[in-house]
C-alpha cells in the first residue's frame, strides 16, 4: 500500500527504541522505502545494523560520516520524504525539534523537511507531564507536526502512567492514513455498520450470526485512508476501531436501527455491512430458563429492516450500499434486495465459496447496481474494501 513512498523513522535514546524495529518492518512489508536516522543515544539501545537490515538501507547517525556519496545527505534525504516519523521521541529531541535546534543527523534533517511530521513520544510520566515538556509539544503541534498521545501504563523506571511509546501497529496505522491512499473522499461523511448483533432469549443467552465485523471495520479504515470523515457503528466484535472513528458500540438490531436512524441524513455515504438479526425473540424472559430436558420453543417476530428504512428515508444525493450473503442464487437474490431496498449498490458473496466466508481475511465479491454487475476476483478484505469504494465513487462521478 506503500509503494512509492518513503518514510523517514527519527530513532531517539529510549527504551521504546526497539519498537521501531517492529515499526520499520512493518513499513517495509507495505512496500515502503525506509530511512532510519538515529542519533547517537539511541546506538547504546539499539544498533544501527539492525535498522539497516530491516530496509535495506544505510542508517546514518554521523552528520560528518564521510562513507556517504557526495551530496549533502540531511537535504538529500528531506527532499525524499513524503513523511517523517520520530518514534520513540525522547524529551531532549522534541525540545530541539520544538525550538530549531538541529546537532545531530537526526535534527539537522528533520528541519530540512518539508513533508508531514508525526512524532510519538516516550518518556517518564513526570518528564511528559512536566510544563516544559508540554510547552514543546504544543509548538510542534502550532508548527503542523502531529503529536501522538503516549500510551499508558508500566514504564521501564518502574512508574505507571502516561509515556509509553504506541504500539508499532498503532503507528503504521497512522502513517498509511496519511499516504495509503489519495484523498478522494475528502470532504465526505461516510456511515458504516459492521458486525453481528445480538437478540437476548433471556439474560443469559442470546441469538447472534458468525459475523466478525471485519469486513465492516476494513471499509471504515479505508474510508479514512481516502479522507473521509468515518462514523462506524458495530455490534461486538473482537476488533480495535480504525484511529480517528468516531464509534458508536450497540448490542441488538433495535440498538443499531435507533443509532443508524438517528444519524442517516448527515451522511453522504452509507454502507451497511453490518450481519443484522432478521428475527428475535417475541418476549424476553427476565430470569434465565431452567434446563427441563423437554423440547423448547422460541417464538420469534422479524425486526425492523435497516436497509429497507435507510432506502425509504434517505435524502436526496445520499448513496446507499448494502451487502448480501447468500448461500444460493447469488446474483438473482442480490439484484432483488437492490429493488426492494431502494439501494444503490449491493455488495453480495457465497458463503460457499472459499475466502468467502465469516471470519477469514479475504472476500470474493460481487458489486451489483441498477445497470451493472462486477465480480471482484478473490482479495484481502482491505483491498475489498478499497474496490467497493472507487465503484461507488465513480458511480457518484457520473
Amino acid at each position: 500500500m506503500l509503494k512509492g513512498k518513503t518514510v523517514l523513522l527519527g530513532v531517539t535514546g529510549s527504551i521504546a527504541a526497539y519498537k521501531a524495529a517492529t515499526l520499520a518492518s512493518l513499513l517495509v512489508k507495505q512496500n515502503c522505502d525506509v530511512h532510519v536516522l538515529m542519533t547517537p543515544n539511541a546506538t547504546e539501545f539499539i544498533s544501527p545494523i539492525t535498522f539497516e537490515t530491516l530496509t535495506n538501507n544505510k542508517v546514518p547517525v554521523d552528520t560528518f560520516d564521510r562513507n556517504f556519496q557526495y551530496n549533502t545527505e540531511h537535504i538529500a534525504l528531506a527532499k525524499r520524504a513524503d513523511l517523517v516519523v520520530v518514534a520513540p521521541a525522547t524529551a531532549n529531541v522534541a525540545a530541539k525539534l520544538a525550538n530549531g535546534i538541529a546537532d545531530d543527523m537526526l535534527t539537522t534533517t528533520v528541519l530540512a523537511c518539508r513533508c508531514k511530521k508525526v512524532l510519538a513520544p516516550a518518556m517518564n510520566t513526570a518528564m511528559y507531564e512536566n510544563p516544559v515538556t508540554q510547552e514543546n509539544l504544543n509548538k510542534l503541534r502550532n508548527f503542523g507536526w502531529e503529536v501522538v498521545t503516549p500510551a499508558s501504563g508500566w514504564l521501564a523506571c518502574g512508574d505507571i502512567g502516561l509515556g509509553k511509546m504506541p504500539e508499532p501497529e498503532q503507528l503504521l496505522e497512522l502513517i498509511l492514513l496519511e499516504l495509503a491512499h489519495e484523498k478522494d473522499m475528502r470532504g465526505l461523511k461516510v456511515l458504516v455498520t459492521a458486525g453481528p448483533t445480538m437478540e437476548a432469549i433471556d439474560p443469559v443467552r442470546y441469538i447472534t450470526n458468525h459475523s466478525s465485523g471485519k469486513m465492516g471495520y476494513a471499509l471504515a479504515r479505508a474510508a479514512l485512508q481516502r479522507g473521509a470523515r468515518v462514523t462506524l457503528i458495530s455490534g461486538k466484535t473482537f476488533l480495535d476501531p480504525p484511529l480517528y472513528t468516531d464509534v458508536i458500540n450497540v448490542v441488538s438490531a433495535q440498538d443499531m436501527l435507533e443509532a443508524v436512524a438517528a444519524r442517516s441524513d448527515d451522511y453522504d455515504i452509507i454502507i451497511k455491512a453490518a450481519a443484522v438479526a432478521d428475527y428475535r425473540p417475541s418476549n424476553i424472559a427476565s430470569e434465565k430458563m431452567k434446563k427441563s430436558g423437554e423440547n423448547l420453543s422460541i417464538s420469534l417476530e422479524p425486526t425492523v429492516d435497516i436497509l429497507k428504512y435507510l432506502g425509504e428515508h434517505r435524502r436526496e444525493g445520499q448513496f446507499l450500499c448494502g451487502f448480501s450473503m447468500e448461500t444460493q442464487n447469488l446474483v438473482e437474490n442480490s439484484r432483488k434486495k437492490l429493488i426492494a431496498k431502494k439501494a444503490d449498490m449491493i455488495a453480495c458473496n457465497n458463503l460457499k465459496e472459499e475466502g468467502a466466508g465469516f471470519g477469514v481475511d479475504t472476500n470474493r465479491i460481487t458489486l451489483i447496481t441498477a445497470d451493472d454487475e462486477t465480480e471482484l476476483p478473490l482479495l484481502t478484505k482491505e483491498e475489498a474494501a478499497h474496490r467497493i469504494l472507487d465503484a461507488i465513487m465513480d458511480y457518484r462521478n457520473k
